[in-house]
Protein backbone atom coordinates (compact mmCIF):
# COMPACT_ATOMS: atom_id res chain seq x y z
CA UNK A 1 0.00 0.00 0.00
CA UNK A 2 1.51 3.23 -0.49
CA UNK A 3 1.60 5.74 2.26
CA UNK A 4 -0.62 7.96 0.26
CA UNK A 5 -3.78 5.43 0.37
CA UNK A 6 -5.77 6.85 3.54
CA UNK A 7 -8.21 9.32 4.27
CA UNK A 8 -8.82 11.06 7.35
CA UNK A 9 -11.87 12.76 9.00
CA UNK A 10 -13.83 14.27 12.13
CA UNK A 11 -14.83 11.81 14.70
CA UNK A 12 -18.23 10.47 13.51
CA UNK A 13 -20.72 10.25 15.83
CA UNK A 14 -20.87 6.44 15.87
CA UNK A 15 -16.65 6.63 16.78
CA UNK A 16 -17.86 9.05 19.52
CA UNK A 17 -19.91 7.11 20.80
CA UNK A 18 -17.63 3.95 20.54
CA UNK A 19 -14.68 6.12 22.69
CA UNK A 20 -16.51 7.22 25.02
CA UNK A 21 -18.42 3.54 26.06
CA UNK A 22 -14.06 2.65 26.25
CA UNK A 23 -13.51 5.19 28.48
CA UNK A 24 -15.95 4.61 30.63
CA UNK A 25 -15.40 1.24 30.95
CA UNK A 26 -11.94 1.99 32.18
CA UNK A 27 -13.39 4.45 34.55
CA UNK A 28 -15.96 2.93 35.24
CA UNK A 29 -14.91 -0.41 36.59
CA UNK A 30 -12.43 -0.91 38.76
CA UNK A 31 -12.02 1.84 41.04
CA UNK A 32 -15.19 3.94 42.69
CA UNK A 33 -13.97 6.85 41.96
CA UNK A 34 -12.60 6.20 38.60
CA UNK A 35 -14.79 9.19 36.67
CA UNK A 36 -13.20 11.79 38.79
CA UNK A 37 -9.58 10.20 38.89
CA UNK A 38 -9.69 10.15 35.04
CA UNK A 39 -10.36 13.88 34.64
CA UNK A 40 -6.34 14.62 35.85
CA UNK A 41 -3.23 13.01 33.70
CA UNK A 42 -2.13 11.77 36.65
CA UNK A 43 -5.56 10.32 37.33
CA UNK A 44 -5.60 8.25 34.08
CA UNK A 45 -2.10 7.11 34.36
CA UNK A 46 -2.61 6.26 37.99
CA UNK A 47 -5.93 4.35 37.05
CA UNK A 48 -4.12 2.74 34.04
CA UNK A 49 -1.27 1.73 36.05
CA UNK A 50 -3.42 -0.20 38.66
CA UNK A 51 -5.33 -2.22 35.88
CA UNK A 52 -2.03 -3.13 34.64
CA UNK A 53 0.02 -3.97 36.96
CA UNK A 54 -2.84 -5.87 39.02
CA UNK A 55 -3.00 -8.32 35.56
CA UNK A 56 -6.94 -7.09 36.13
CA UNK A 57 -7.31 -7.72 32.14
CA UNK A 58 -6.04 -11.10 30.70
CA UNK A 59 -3.84 -10.92 27.78
CA UNK A 60 -6.54 -12.48 25.80
CA UNK A 61 -8.92 -9.96 26.26
CA UNK A 62 -8.10 -7.82 23.29
CA UNK A 63 -11.23 -5.39 23.37
CA UNK A 64 -10.83 -4.32 27.17
CA UNK A 65 -6.96 -3.62 26.41
CA UNK A 66 -7.70 -1.70 23.41
CA UNK A 67 -10.11 0.32 26.56
CA UNK A 68 -6.41 1.01 28.17
CA UNK A 69 -5.12 2.33 25.16
CA UNK A 70 -8.20 4.63 24.22
CA UNK A 71 -7.49 6.61 27.74
CA UNK A 72 -3.67 6.28 26.83
CA UNK A 73 -4.24 8.06 23.83
CA UNK A 74 -6.79 10.55 25.95
CA UNK A 75 -3.61 11.41 28.50
CA UNK A 76 -1.19 12.35 25.18
CA UNK A 77 -4.02 14.94 23.99
CA UNK A 78 -4.27 16.38 27.75
CA UNK A 79 -0.18 16.72 27.84
CA UNK A 80 0.47 17.52 24.61
CA UNK A 81 -0.79 20.46 22.32
CA UNK A 82 -2.49 20.19 20.05
CA UNK A 83 -3.18 16.38 19.94
CA UNK A 84 -6.35 15.73 18.25
CA UNK A 85 -8.75 12.00 18.19
CA UNK A 86 -9.65 11.78 14.26
CA UNK A 87 -11.16 8.75 12.32
CA UNK A 88 -8.17 7.13 10.16
CA UNK A 89 -9.27 4.88 7.18
CA UNK A 90 -7.43 2.69 5.13
CA UNK A 91 -7.16 -0.26 2.99
CA UNK A 92 -7.55 -2.02 6.44
CA UNK A 93 -10.01 -0.27 8.04
CA UNK A 94 -11.07 2.19 10.17
CA UNK A 95 -9.38 3.49 13.44
CA UNK A 96 -9.35 5.65 16.10
CA UNK A 97 -6.16 7.77 15.69
CA UNK A 98 -4.43 11.08 17.01
CA UNK A 99 -3.01 13.67 14.63
CA UNK A 100 -1.08 16.46 15.11
CA UNK A 101 -2.63 19.74 13.98
CA UNK A 102 -3.40 18.51 9.95
CA UNK A 103 -0.25 16.84 9.09
CA UNK A 104 -0.17 13.04 8.28
CA UNK A 105 1.45 11.96 11.68
CA UNK A 106 -1.03 10.00 13.63
CA UNK A 107 -0.60 8.04 16.46
CA UNK A 108 -2.76 4.81 16.95
CA UNK A 109 -2.88 4.38 20.81
CA UNK A 110 -6.12 2.05 20.63
CA UNK A 111 -3.31 -0.63 20.06
CA UNK A 112 0.06 0.75 21.84
CA UNK A 113 -0.99 -1.39 25.48
CA UNK A 114 -2.52 -4.17 23.82
CA UNK A 115 -0.41 -5.44 21.31
CA UNK A 116 2.86 -5.12 24.09
CA UNK A 117 0.41 -7.16 26.51
CA UNK A 118 -0.67 -9.45 24.32
CA UNK A 119 2.90 -10.04 22.96
CA UNK A 120 3.90 -11.18 26.24
CA UNK A 121 5.38 -7.64 26.57
CA UNK A 122 5.51 -6.40 30.13
CA UNK A 123 4.29 -2.83 29.94
CA UNK A 124 5.50 0.38 32.36
CA UNK A 125 2.94 2.83 31.73
CA UNK A 126 4.70 5.73 33.05
CA UNK A 127 7.71 4.50 30.82
CA UNK A 128 5.54 4.27 28.13
CA UNK A 129 4.10 7.78 28.65
CA UNK A 130 7.38 9.22 28.91
CA UNK A 131 8.80 7.40 25.61
CA UNK A 132 5.54 8.36 23.74
CA UNK A 133 5.68 11.81 24.98
CA UNK A 134 9.82 12.00 24.12
CA UNK A 135 9.12 10.20 20.52
CA UNK A 136 6.39 12.79 19.31
CA UNK A 137 8.42 15.63 20.84
CA UNK A 138 11.34 14.53 18.96
CA UNK A 139 9.45 14.52 15.68
CA UNK A 140 8.16 17.88 16.27
CA UNK A 141 10.77 19.47 18.18
CA UNK A 142 10.49 23.21 16.80
CA UNK A 143 6.67 23.08 17.35
CA UNK A 144 5.41 21.55 19.69
CA UNK A 145 4.77 22.21 23.13
CA UNK A 146 3.79 20.14 26.45
CA UNK A 147 0.65 21.95 28.09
Amino acid sequence: MNDDNFRVSALSPEMIKNLEAKRSWVYGHYIENGEELYQSLEGKLNLLNAIIENKWIDKSETLKLQCLGITFGDALIQHLEGLKWVEYFDEYGTDPALRFHETDFFIFPQTMISKRIEDGIEVNIYSLFEDSVKAILGHFESVYKPV
